[in-house]
């Protein structure tokens, strides 16, 4: 299963609607799930399959009451602590990381592997990495449990290959 996340921070609402309605069909067009980065609210607009939430964004609870069955993933930076907070909450997926240095945002909070075993002994949610994942060190991550891999600049910001052809060098 593969998953699209429109993260645009620094736009305003109406042009990641406009954005967003046109991921949302190629999404939809290509089986892919497409998640909202922050927003329940825009999520809802965007009739999107799911959020994404961070630490400071809205609350759990509030953007299950918001969105209702919709896929709700939290991040847990490096926290056991905050993922059972999240798994307890009923969170779709969780997300640890940097595992790596990324170029996508500033790393505050360092993750390993030993996160990834520890959780996955305690829990059946699936577990997504985030942070600096390329085609050398992506193998590692699913190899130790992490159930979906989070890659941003690696498509995006590649300087050797395009994105598709940096998407068809982790298959």
């Amino acid at each position: 299963m593969s998953f699209f996340q429109l993260r645009l921070k620094n736009y305003s609402q109406k042009k990641k609607i406009i954005i967003g309605k046109k991921i949302r069909n190629i999404c939809k067009k290509n089986k892919v799930k497409f998640i909202v980065n922050d927003d329940p609210v825009l999520t809802l607009k965007l009739n999107a399959d799911g959020c994404h939430l961070g630490q400071n964004d809205t609350n759990i609870q509030i953007a299950k009451k918001i969105l209702g069955k919709k896929i709700i993933g939290v991040t847990c930076h490096n926290s056991v602590n905050l993922a059972k907070k999240a798994i307890k909450a009923k969170a779709s997926y969780i997300a640890f990381g940097a595992f790596y240095q990324s170029k996508t945002k500033k790393t505050k909070y360092a993750a390993s592997i030993k996160i990834l075993k520890k959780v996955k002994k305690f829990t059946k949610t699936p577990l997504v990495a985030i942070g600096g994942i390329n085609d050398v060190n992506y193998k590692n991550l699913l190899l130790n449990k992490a159930n979906f891999l989070a890659i941003s600049s690696y498509i995006w910001k590649n300087k050797k290959y395009k994105p598709l052809q940096a998407i068809e060098r982790l298959k």
